[in-house]
């Protein structure tokens, strides 16, 4: 067969593979082998009906067409051994003509990146600023939390808990329909459609309101899109919030460890410090690896792009807990194609997939693996606080190759990540990075 590399482009290879007749009749050979088998020719017992036969049967044209489908992934083979191209995914084969037999091939190629000097990226984390208005404001909600509500008799307030009954329809259609609900009022709330706290506010305990609500033209549900809701509210009882002093039993009231406010303050304080502080941890990890993925050039096969964009709807579709289809009803209920979810979805895909090749490319250079100690520390870890009767078969799932291999491809980008940013924040002198420790082991043996 002749081999021609047409062009490369896009980390593509575009071949011409144009086949001699003796290929072809091979394939012609195999083909009839193996269809003599499936066909049923009246006056022939199967698999013994002469190739003429055979032919004359399903047809010249039909023989040839099996035998260059069939012949296709063995001519791939050869052709990338021929061009020395080692493919990271199948191929797209299309047969161009069948006469002489020619098919024309897009190969996936590995990925080239060029990493910047990432040795060279300098910067610090954000500094940590803990107010006391944050400190105030979790204090503010652990009161709300914590607070009890108490029957009045009044004209009901936002803020306030109503009882109330409620008939509601959609035109004939019954939408909300529930006896002695519990309903907190709160303004500006979307809750079950915008407007309804405001129609409760002023009303008092056993009145009856009648009123008429409509759903906003850009509604993620369509089937409630610009419709009018017909309500029906009865109230039956109305209680306010009441708030707890901010004493020391409040303190208690939280957790029983505290014996003061000062308890309470301290570990709120403590608390909010450690979050701001993985917080900034994070923010200063993402802050280095976008500069070095920013200045490296990274070129790839458009097959990876399309790899990792579904690997996102699947993590997606996990994290929403739906199947394909409740997908596509959900994408449908906010007037969104497949397609066009996807499309969204591309920048994301692209960032991560160039983020993930850079750190790959820096794990190479800094030669960092993972051993068998990295991943029974991982187990470790992810079992210390597992009862147990439930550890066991934990450790089980997490010793499965697969899974493992998955945790030690997460082991490595945290020692890459966490690399980086000792890097990032280190003078270039004090940077101990594998290749100067390599070098000056080298220049103590020529000493030596």
């Amino acid at each position: 067969m002749k081999v021609t590399l047409d062009k490369t482009e896009n980390r593509q290879a575009y071949l011409t593979v144009e086949m001699e007749p003796a290929e072809v009749d091979e394939g012609l050979k195999k083909a009839y082998n193996r269809l003599v088998q499936k066909v049923n020719i009246p006056g022939f017992r199967k698999g013994k009906a002469p190739r003429p036969i055979l032919e004359q049967y399903i047809g010249k044209e039909a023989l040839l067409e099996d035998a260059v489908e069939n012949m296709a992934s063995d001519v791939f083979q050869k052709a990338a051994e021929e061009q020395d191209i080692k493919p990271i995914a199948r191929p797209e084969i299309q047969v161009d003509k069948l006469e002489p037999v020619t098919y024309k091939m897009v190969v996936a190629l590995e990925p080239t990146i060029n990493l910047s000097d990432y040795k060279q990226v300098k910067m610090s984390p954000e500094s940590i600023e803990l107010k006391e208005e944050d400190i105030n404001k979790t204090i503010e909600q652990l009161r709300h939390q914590h607070a009890i509500w108490e029957p009045v008799e009044r004209q009901v307030n936002s803020s306030d808990m109503v009882n109330l009954d409620i008939e509601s329809n959609i035109g004939e259609q019954p939408y909300i329909n529930q006896q002695d609900a519990q309903f907190e009022v709160t303004k500006g709330s979307e809750f079950p459609m915008a407007g309804f706290s405001e129609e409760l506010i002023g009303m008092k305990s056993g009145e009856t309101k009648e009123f008429k609500l409509n759903f906003p033209q850009e509604h993620p549900r369509a089937e409630l899109a610009g419709k009018e809701a017909s309500f029906k509210v009865t109230i039956k009882e109305i209680k306010q919030k009441i708030l707890p002093e901010l004493n020391d039993d409040f303190a208690k009231q939280v957790n029983p460890d505290f014996s003061s406010m000062e308890d309470l303050r301290s570990k709120i304080t403590e608390n909010l410090k450690h979050s701001a502080e993985e917080q900034v941890k994070r923010d200063f990890q993402q802050k280095v690896i976008d500069e070095i993925v920013s200045k490296s050039e990274v070129e790839y096969p458009p097959v990876m792009e399309e790899e990792e964009l579904d690997n996102i709807i699947r993590s997606e579709m996990r994290r929403w807990q739906m199947d394909e289809k409740g997908m596509e009803e959900y994408l449908a209920s906010i007037k969104k194609t497949p397609e066009q979810f996807r499309e969204e979805l591309r920048s994301s895909a692209i960032r991560s997939l160039k983020q993930s090749l850079v750190l790959t490319e820096v794990a190479h250079k800094e030669d960092i693996k993972v051993d068998e100690s990295d991943i029974k520390n991982e187990i470790e870890n992810m079992t210390k606080d597992v009862p147990e009767d439930k550890k066991e078969q934990l450790v089980q799932f997490l010793n499965i190759p697969q899974y493992q291999v998955n945790m030690a491809s997460a082991i490595v980008t945290r020692k890459v990540v966490d690399r980086l940013t000792q890097i990032a924040q280190s003078t270039e002198e004090s940077v101990n990075t594998t290749e100067n420790t390599e070098a000056a082991q080298a220049e103590e043996q020529k000493e030596a």
